[in-house]
């Protein structure tokens, strides 16, 4: 990244659903994305009641590339991991629900994991112990779905710096309110530099640099992240139709991956509170923020024109 980012022209803009761009075969093996997806394994589910009201489901994974513990926010019980749910030898149905490995839900004196007596509900799994991927029991319909980088500052700091935090909690709010999605939250924090860059960054910010200036005087990429990580929790999710929540057309071709193992069916656009209803963030630095997204990094926004 970043890879095919447009000189964006009006059509590219606006707040509307849009689709991917438009890439070949050819020129997507050209791409500096990795042949084979990383190796991913959900080690743990848990129903998280929230204090938004719906419910979610925290995956939380471990992989073959990196010692970092990734995550996917899942909205909605039926959508299932292969990896959790997959029968493993010697195992007892309490073992299943210990690591969430169950449908429905939960309650004390529960004894099967694999199905649930007060819902009537009960997975299949084929002769060598994969969930069989069934519509009445497994969500298989298209899904709205957010690729979220780790931003400690935005997400905990309360830092007006960036639009992170604001893109998680409404990314969240929206996924709530359709009863199905999913947010793949990755350890990558500051594109990828890591928390003591990022930190570094912000000081480079202060004197004068923008976002990609202050990375690159620190020798690191514009953004160094990798979202092959994604691409394989989706597929180990069943989730490989998607409306992906974005302004970032190089995460559309980098969350599809070289293979297209995920197809992105449409892009929805994450429209800052602030321009669509004057609620959210206002700084000065937050107004740099976007304006080098937009016209160093080609996100798909336009700051709307105020006329008097």
């Amino acid at each position: 990244m970043p890879m095919i980012s447009p000189v964006l022209t009006p059509s590219h803009l606006g707040d509307r659903p849009s689709p991917p761009p438009e890439i070949s075969a050819e020129a997507r093996k050209q791409l500096p994305l990795p042949d084979q997806l990383p190796l991913v394994n959900c080690l743990a589910r848990a129903r998280i009641p929230t204090t938004q009201g719906p419910e979610i489901f925290l995956h939380l994974y471990e992989n073959n590339i990196d010692k970092k513990e990734h995550l996917a926010i899942v909205f909605g019980e039926d959508v299932r991991s292969k990896s959790l749910f997959r029968r493993r030898a010697g195992e007892s149905q309490q073992d299943r629900m210990t690591r969430g490995a169950y449908i429905g839900k939960l309650f004390p004196g529960r004894t099967e994991a694999d199905k649930d007596t007060k819902l009537g509900k009960e997975l299949r799994f084929d002769s060598n112990g994969e969930l069989v991927r069934d519509a009445d029991t497994t969500y298989q319909e298209s899904t709205l779905v957010r690729i979220h980088s780790e931003c400690y500052t935005g997400e905990t700091a309360w830092s007006a710096r960036c639009d992170c935090g604001e893109q998680f909690d409404e990314a969240g709010r929206i996924m709530g309110a359709l009863g199905h999605g999913c947010i793949v939250y990755l350890r990558q924090e500051g594109r990828g530099i890591g928390l003591g860059e990022k930190l570094k960054a912000y000081n480079l910010q202060d004197l004068g640099a923008d976002t990609v200036q202050a990375n690159l005087l620190l020798r690191h990429p514009a953004d160094g992240r990798n979202f092959s990580l994604a691409t394989a929790i989706l597929v180990d999710l069943g989730l490989t139709e998607i409306k992906l929540l974005t302004n970032n057309p190089d995460k559309i071709v980098a969350v599809e991956g070289k293979n297209r193992e995920v197809t992105v069916l449409e892009r929805v656009p994450m429209v800052p509170l602030a321009w669509a209803s004057g609620k959210g963030i206002n700084s000065k630095e937050i107004d740099g923020y976007l304006s080098t997204k937009i016209e160093r990094m080609g996100h798909l926004l336009e700051k709307p024109i105020k006329i008097n």
